[in-house]
């Protein structure tokens, strides 16, 4: 029949029950503790899958925690600058200063580019302490460090509120924001496999979480596109992106439809 191609089912997301490795003890008692309440409400949840799965002739396909939660690109206007940076804490800063980064910190103040110009100069004189993003108990936050405010385009966060998938949230100093919620992705997802291929692939977009410093975008702003700001950081959540992969690897290639995406 035409749905032959839809024998793949997605686990559901359940918090790791003890941190993983790369998840050290500074977290615990929280982690463990939010943890701990979204798997107890995620049993019925749980009875569910396991009931359409049986009707399915492949292996649900799990959610793993990477060792790297997630990958952080930094942009002025159009152009990238500097190398990535690699998460493995729960918790990291992505600030102006000048130390070098380490393993909770990606310093944005060291990092030179040619054709910056007075611009960009004085925007990233106003980063200061920046961003603090933490994931924990499948949750991912941003909160604002800085004196000025920050704007962020999360997909996943615009889809929980009702709001247009292109919204730009403003976060003023001292606020934060939850930015990722793997639970609802784990619905989405789950919903999207019996859409087929090309719903499970258009959530990639969800996985992608665009930060500007200071200066807003969007609707309301002079400047239309992330890419006319002058400091911005693009976040690839890892473990989402990686589900999805294996969700698409075990459904195979979209068949018959050609998508109009280009």
């Amino acid at each position: 029949g035409t749905n032959s191609h839809h024998h793949t089912s997605v686990s559901n997301y359940s918090p790791p029950s003890s941190p993983s490795s790369s998840a050290t003890s500074n977290n615990t008692a929280g982690g463990g503790g939010g943890g701990g309440s979204v798997a107890g409400s995620s049993t019925e949840a749980q009875h569910q899958q396991q009931a359409a799965a049986s009707t399915i002739d492949a292996e649900p396909v799990l959610y793993c925690e990477p060792a790297f939660w997630c990958s952080i690109s930094y942009y002025e206007l159009n152009t990238r600058v500097g190398e990535t940076f690699h998460a493995s804490q729960q918790s990291i800063t992505v600030d102006g200063f000048t130390d070098p980064s380490n393993a909770d910190r990606f310093c944005l103040g060291l990092l030179s580019n040619i054709n910056r110009n007075t611009v960009v100069e004085q925007t990233r004189r106003h980063i200061g302490k920046g961003v603090r993003l933490y994931y924990i108990g499948g949750e991912v936050f941003a909160e604002c460090m800085s004196e000025s405010s920050i704007f962020v385009q999360s997909p996943n966060c615009n889809q929980r509120y009702g709001w247009h998938p292109a919204t730009v949230c403003k976060i003023p100093p001292g606020c934060n924001l939850k930015i990722f919620n793997n639970q609802e992705f784990a619905a989405l997802l789950t919903q999207s496999v019996n859409q087929g291929f090309e719903a499970v692939y258009g959530l990639t977009r969800m996985c992608t979480i665009r930060m500007s410093f200071v200066k807003g975008w969007g609707a309301e702003y002079r400047r239309q596109t992330v890419t006319s700001t002058p400091c911005w950081i693009e976040l690839h959540l890892n473990g989402p992106l990686q589900w999805l992969d294996r969700v698409l690897t075990q459904m195979g290639s979209p068949t018959l439809r050609c998508s109009s995406m280009s």
